[in-house]
């Protein structure tokens, strides 16, 4: 941990106890990777989710021109708006699965590991490159191939959106306090996508039936996705009888298409 850190630390009136889910990013050489993996756009406009005490912060309006910092906790909020709030800086208080997310052009972020999965189920449609560190086994669900254990929602929304890839592994010692398990950093370059959130909801519907065929997953999950029972015939046999987990991305567009009845299948 370099100086800096321990002096925003110090001065943000932390003392990490590993009671909550605050883990800081506290390894200078890791921080400044996760910022070099980021592409820097003309006129970047950065988000950052979980600001903590500012060191990541502080990298990121060196290289960007404005950035807009979500922090959940009070106190560090009213510190990062001290620290560094201004023109190029905004800090917002609140919560990053419920607030309002600007528009930007790039985001990175530490996220905390009890939020990972919704907030980046909202990250993601914005169609914008990001680089995260998250707990490594969220990180290799995120990349997992169909038809792996590790394979669920998570993976099926990522294909969707982006390509994925784990740069690299961070070790419990470079947070304060120590996680009990291994990171990893992700970076996401987004593809472009079509449809709507019809194909989210049916994807979060049918993995709460992983074992089961697609067919008895969407006729056992109507009352999650208001479909009418009849329309799940409209799909086609070849994937009606597949298990979510062994579809892939492609095969869930094209039995949301049948679905929606708006598409040749």
């Amino acid at each position: 941990m370099k100086t800096e850190t321990r002096e925003l630390m110090r001065r943000a009136g932390v003392r990490p106890d590993g009671s909550t889910d605050q883990h800081f990013l506290v390894d200078d050489r890791v921080l400044d990777r996760v910022v070099g993996y980021a592409p820097q756009t003309d006129g970047g406009h950065v988000l950052e989710i979980g600001g903590g005490v500012g060191n990541l912060t502080a990298r990121l309006a060196e290289r960007y021109d404005s950035v807009t910092v979500v922090e959940v906790d009070h106190e560090l909020a009213r510190f990062l708006n001290d620290e560094f709030g201004g023109e190029s800086v905004e800090v917002v208080h609140g919560d990053a699965t419920e607030v309002d997310l600007p528009d930007f052009d790039v985001s990175v972020s530490n996220l905390p590991y009890s939020a990972s999965s919704p907030i980046l189920f909202r990250l993601l449609p914005h169609g914008a490159p990001l680089v995260v560190t998250v707990q490594k086994e969220f990180a290799e669900r995120a990349v997992a191939e169909p038809g792996g254990d590790d394979y669920g929602r998570l993976s099926v929304t990522t294909r969707r959106y982006a390509d994925a890839e784990i740069l690299e592994t961070v070790p419990p010692s470079a947070f304060s306090p120590p996680p009990e398990v291994e990171s990893a950093v992700l970076r996401f370059e987004p593809h472009e996508v079509r449809g709507d959130g019809f194909f989210d909801d049916i994807v979060r519907a049918v993995f709460t039936q992983r074992r089961k065929t697609l067919r008895n997953a969407l006729r056992n999950t109507t009352h999650m996705t208001e479909i009418d029972e009849e329309d799940v015939y409209n799909v086609p046999e070849e994937l009606l009888s597949k298990r979510p987990g062994k579809m892939t991305p492609e095969g869930f567009e094209r039995a949301t298409d049948a679905l929606r009845g708006d598409a040749e299948v």
